[in-house]
């Protein structure tokens, strides 16, 4: 992409964006921020701070001395984001919203709107990089891999590749907060945002327990024994250790509980003892909803690495294709937790290759799970 490019970046008023700016215009693109307000809260409660990343955001736009364009993209994220999500908590699931929000609006709404504008490209603050030529665009690992974001990004196909640019794929966050020092940001500081946008730092059974019916049930052990009750399947995942209010069962001493599963006919939420109890370990997967980066994706079974999580550790494996567009992934070692619902991203050494969504999980012989979603 030429110099002279015109390129507007997604100016969220943190600090990654805005070294993102800062570095395009150093490099001779004609720059533009945008700010996009994905959410709207009911409430008057500050969780989601639009109005103060803004303001951060502005200060970040007068200093390079960019226009800052400004959309209200709620509506879309409510339609499709927050309401699928729902839908998916509802289910016993466990969504990731981040993954649908890049999908959906960073990387359409926000790409169509950047283009009325009269863009040639778009920008973001995110961890990774684009590699390969036009038509065989690939997705690739930033060179931080505590930061690396490609998890969040698999389900980007040729045309946002061929549009995005990710300025940060070879700066640490260290360095990248002194770069906006150096640059005058008053944002150079600002801790990274946690949780999910429309939860913020809020409770998360609090306030899904707003959009979502509480259906109270037994909580018991594999072999049947009532050891509590919950609140609800939905707000709950595998793997969960907080929150269970289990504790002081004098006949079961010792080691803590772990969310391992969810019966959602007899809606009795399943607990074990133990972080790496065999009811949370599984071989494998099979999953659906396939996103590939070349468009495509393999045709025979492949040897590939996955992650089943943001900053989980690569686990090699192999990746089968079934019947109705499912693959099964067998992993080499055990994993712990493996969550329908959630992303499972395929790599290939350097290169994010695509992702499907968690359908079932295969447990480790002698299991007292079945691993059915």
């Amino acid at each position: 992409m030429q110099r002279t490019s015109h390129v507007i970046v997604g100016l969220s008023g943190g600090v990654d964006s805005a070294v993102s700016a800062w570095l395009l215009k150093e490099q001779g693109y004609r720059v533009e921020g945008l700010f996009m307000k994905n959410w709207e809260d009911d409430d008057t409660d500050t969780y989601c701070s639009a109005e103060t990343d803004h303001a951060d955001a502005r200060q970040v736009a007068d200093a390079l001395g960019i226009p800052l364009h400004r959309a209200n993209f709620a509506a879309q994220y409510r339609a499709e984001v927050f309401d699928h999500c729902l839908r998916e908590f509802r289910a016993g699931r466990t969504p990731n919203p981040d993954i649908l929000c890049n999908q959906r609006i960073k990387f359409r709404a926000f790409l169509d709107h950047a283009r009325r504008l009269g863009a040639d490209a778009v920008a973001t603050g995110h961890y990774a990089s684009v590699g390969g030529e036009p038509g065989a665009r690939t997705l690739r690992r930033a060179a931080d891999a505590n930061k690396d974001q490609t998890y969040f990004l698999y389900t980007l196909g040729q045309e946002q590749l061929e549009a995005a640019i990710f300025p940060l794929a070879d700066l640490s966050k260290p360095a990248v907060r002194r770069l906006a020092d150096e640059a005058g940001f008053e944002n150079f500081d600002k801790p990274d945002s946690t949780g999910i946008c429309f939860i913020g730092e809020r409770d998360f059974q609090g306030f899904l327990s707003r959009y979502i019916d509480s259906t109270p049930g037994a909580v018991v052990t594999p072999e049947g024994d009532t050891v509590g009750r919950h609140d609800g399947l939905a707000f709950y995942t595998l793997g969960q250790r907080r929150g269970l209010n289990l504790g002081g069962h004098a006949a079961r001493p010792g080691l803590p509980w772990y969310v391992a599963d969810k019966d959602m006919t007899t809606n009795q939420l399943i607990v074990v003892q133990g972080h790496d109890h065999p009811a949370l370990m599984n071989d494998g997967l099979i999953a659906a909803d396939w996103h590939w980066v070349d468009g495509r994706g393999p045709a025979a079974p492949i040897r590939c690495t996955a992650r089943l999580r943001h900053r989980h550790v690569d686990q090699p494996g192999w990746l089968t294709p079934l019947t109705a567009g499912r693959r099964r992934l067998i992993f080499d070692h055990p994993q712990r937790a493996v969550a329908p619902g959630q992303s499972v991203v395929i790599y290939d050494g350097g290169d994010c290759l695509g992702g499907g969504i968690i359908e079932t999980r295969l447990p480790v012989a002698g299991s007292p799970i079945s691993g059915v979603a």
